[in-house]
């Protein structure tokens, strides 16, 4: 059988309900929502560290954070050049493999071995005007990052070649421009925030993305998650407050600038289905669509958060687009994470995944279909952070978080030693985790449970 192309398309700090067929109110990307409709939309996939150099690492791994020890956004140069990532495993198998866009698993942007094809920048790069590695060399290029990264992939997947490839087309999208220090401490209003194509500034202007239950004051969220009492007072300093202003944290015209810079992406997704059908060669390629880690609209009183494990962060918008393997117009609801990504295009490539590889592959929830139940499929998973200094307010906030069909558990890792400030929550009762079930006499049979079962992930993910 022909061994089937794989096209990643990564975008940076997108929400799982931040594109149309995800039920954004007003965003229209007709291109994304296209793999959707051809193919198959995961209601309930997942990061494991909801931050992006982890996650980032975890999905070219199949690895959980404490496996590949990308835990922060600090700099970490030579770990990152030496990631047993999936491409060095697709090379064996024949592929011609390219990396096109943010790498962001330390700060240099130099090519990373398993790529044939390298184009990135260095840290967080720059929406406008931005120097390139190219294969190696800098260069600067002239335009809109998200226009100029389109470009490279388009140019890549039109190429004849006799080789199956693989490509991760990773944008800069929706982040902001911001400064990184080598200690992962930003300073977003160094080069200007949130900046769409000058094409696009001003789409939907007065458009309003509607008030959710779990909008609440920092107050009101103290009130029954008191591990973030001390959090939200250093969030009021000065230091704090430079931050969040930046980037507009938490108002309508945030969420209307990120939806603006969503527009080049979708326009890319467009050009990248019409170079496919040209050359022939749609029908022979996977298309998978993702973000590298969930964001806070001021949900539970977050933002610009995104590292955090309440639903806003974690979940990702989740596409896969595969005729050979995928039912058109498939929703599929059981618990997938980001680490599933590199078992499941081994195994397509033909490969075996290695025992190193803490994933799953997928092929058996393309086969299963819909909402029918995989044999043997996971029933909870592994939410791990460790608290560092891009942000000032968050302070000792690492955690470890256990999430099944149903429930989650929040083991706050530097808080009261009893666990009196950890939270529960039933999110079949309770889907915006308003409720913190952590001191309910009736939940701790549930929570006894869920402790032992995080137990159980955590000293797996170290392999244990």
């Amino acid at each position: 059988m022909k061994k089937p192309n794989f096209l990643i398309i990564l975008i940076d700090d997108l929400r799982f309900d931040e594109f149309g067929a995800g039920g954004h109110p007003y965003m229209k990307t007709p291109h994304v929502d296209r793999i959707a409709r051809e193919g198959a939309l995961f209601d309930r996939a997942f990061h494991t560290t909801p931050i992006c150099s982890p996650n980032r690492a975890s999905i070219l791994t199949g690895q959980y954070a404490s496996r590949h020890g990308i835990i922060d956004n600090v700099a970490r140069d030579a770990m990152s050049h030496a990631l047993p990532n999936y491409h060095l495993a697709l090379q064996r198998l024949g592929y011609e493999t390219g990396h096109i866009g943010k790498w962001h698993m330390g700060n240099d942007g130099k090519p990373r071995p398993g790529y044939d094809t390298w184009v990135s920048f260095d840290g967080h790069g720059r929406l406008y005007d931005p120097m390139l590695n190219e294969n190696g060399e800098y260069v600067q290029r002239k335009g809109y990052i998200t226009d100029l990264l389109n470009e490279h992939a388009t140019r890549f997947v039109s190429q004849r070649r006799r080789k199956p490839w693989s490509l991760v087309l990773a944008h800069k999208a929706v982040h902001p421009d911001a400064f990184q220090a080598p200690d992962g401490t930003l300073d977003l209003a160094k080069q200007g925030g949130y900046r769409p194509a000058e094409r696009h500034r001003d789409l939907y202007q007065g458009c309003v993305f509607p008030k959710k239950p779990n909008m609440l004051s920092p107050r009101q969220v103290a009130a029954s998650k008191p591990a973030w009492t001390e959090a939200f007072e250093l969030k009021r300093s000065p230091k704090s407050r430079a931050v969040l202003d930046a980037v507009l944290a938490g108002s309508q015209e945030e969420i209307r600038l990120r939806a603006a810079m969503m527009a080049s992406v979708d326009e890319g997704v467009g050009m990248l289905f019409d170079a496919l059908e040209k050359t022939g060669q749609l029908d022979d390629t996977l298309i998978l669509f993702l973000g590298d880690n969930g964001y806070f609209f001021g949900e539970h009183a977050l933002g610009p958060e995104r590292r955090f494990a309440y639903e806003e962060g974690i979940r990702s918008p989740f596409l896969v687009r595969y005729p050979r393997g995928v039912k058109a117009g498939t929703r599929i609801d059981q618990l997938v994470i980001c680490q599933d990504i590199a078992p499941t295009l081994i195994e397509l490539a033909g490969g075996q995944p290695g025992r190193h590889i803490q994933g799953r592959s997928l092929v058996p929830l393309f086969r299963a279909g819909g909402r029918r139940r995989a044999a043997g499929w996971r029933k909870s998973f592994l939410v791990e952070y460790w608290a560092e200094n891009a942000m000032p307010w968050l302070v000792g906030m690492s955690y470890k978080a256990v999430r099944t069909d149903r429930f989650k558990y929040i083991h706050w890792v530097n808080r009261a030693r009893n666990g009196e400030l950890d939270e529960l929550y039933d999110l079949e009762r309770d889907p915006h985790e308003l409720k913190n079930l952590n001191a309910s006499r009736a939940h701790a049979p549930v929570k006894n449970r869920l402790r032992r079962e995080l137990a159980r992930l955590a000293s797996g993910a170290l392999g244990l």
